[in-house]
């Protein structure tokens, strides 16, 4: 005769804290088989009963279904394979929460209507796939008729928003916002004649590249004139439009007069000027996790006035 301490199911019930109706489910579902049963017909548990109790307990707590308990409890399944593929799961339905969260708080942001809220929440969920095709529309409207200019793979490169894949809700606020630019055809053309123009500006024995971008020399030339005060129609401003002059004419090739020049220089630097141009880009290093930019507002606005002034 075994010496194995036999429970009554409500014995079982007091010492793993579950009721005597779970207990019974549990044991018709053959998660947990009674060793015996008593002359009276009534079920008898031996003690390892109490661990896989205690195991199909916490397997419930973790949300696993009881098909899959069972193999695991059977050893169908290991417990590792289980918890790994329930652990993958909720990782996937945690980036879904954090993302709604996110959608949601971006709606209580910005004091959406019900028509916007649904919009933000139709742009936040795109797939990777839907969003890499509005964003490809985008950018090669901007880049169209420049194929001959592979140099513009960088700054096109440059140019492409990245969401990851568990974005916060500043992300999310930016990447909507972005994606109302996208579809803006006054944004679209502006960026486009803005990249024909630096694709212009080349000179025709250019064989290293494009030139290097107007910003450079901006930040360079007229930000010192800028931080010392200098008045941008004061006779202090003279050399250094003159310098920034010299450097847009090496390189444009030397292919203009200088009235001509400066011209045309008024008219590119007017061009950047562009609010939108500047809040993409601000948008643009949120969505990417980048630094945010240095605006040129400040030194396109001083430019241009003293361009003018002359």
């Amino acid at each position: 005769m075994s010496d194995e301490v036999l429970y009554s199911i409500g014995e079982l019930a007091r010492r793993t804290g579950l009721t005597v109706k779970t207990i019974r489910f549990y044991s018709d579902r053959g998660l947990v088989e009674p060793t015996d049963r008593s002359p009276g017909g009534y079920r008898r548990y031996g003690t390892e009963a109490v661990a896989r109790l205690e195991l199909v307990r916490t397997l419930r707590d973790l949300g696993l279904d009881l098909d899959t308990i069972r193999k695991v409890v059977e050893r169908e399944l290991t417990l590792a394979e289980v918890t790994a593929a329930h652990a993958e799961a909720l990782d996937v339905q945690i980036r879904g929460l954090r993302r709604r969260r996110a959608v949601l708080t971006a709606v209580a942001r910005r004091g959406s209507t019900p028509e916007e809220l649904d919009l933000v929440h139709r742009l936040a969920k795109l797939s990777e796939a839907e969003r890499r095709c509005l964003i490809d529309d985008f950018l090669s409207s901007v880049f169209d008729g420049l194929h001959a200019h592979p140099e513009f793979v960088g700054v096109r490169q440059s140019l492409t928003p990245e969401l990851p894949a568990d974005p916060g809700v500043e992300q999310i606020e930016a990447w909507v916002e972005l994606a109302e630019l996208f579809q803006d055809p006054g944004f679209r053309a502006g960026l486009h004649g803005m990249a024909h123009d630096l694709a212009a500006d080349r000179a025709p024995d250019d064989t290293t590249g494009l030139p290097r971008i107007l910003a450079d020399a901006l930040r360079t030339r007229v930000g010192p004139a800028l931080a010392a005060g200098i008045a941008p129609d004061g006779p202090e401003a003279g050399p250094v439009v003159a310098d920034l002059t010299a450097h847009y004419a090496r390189i444009l090739g030397g292919r203009l007069d200088p009235d001509d020049l400066r011209r045309r220089l008024l008219s590119r630097l007017e061009g950047m000027n562009d609010p939108q141009r500047d809040r993409y880009l601000e948008l643009l290093a949120v969505v990417n996790g980048w630094p945010p930019p240095d605006s040129l507002a400040p030194v396109l606005d001083w430019c241009v006035a003293a361009l003018r002034a002359r």
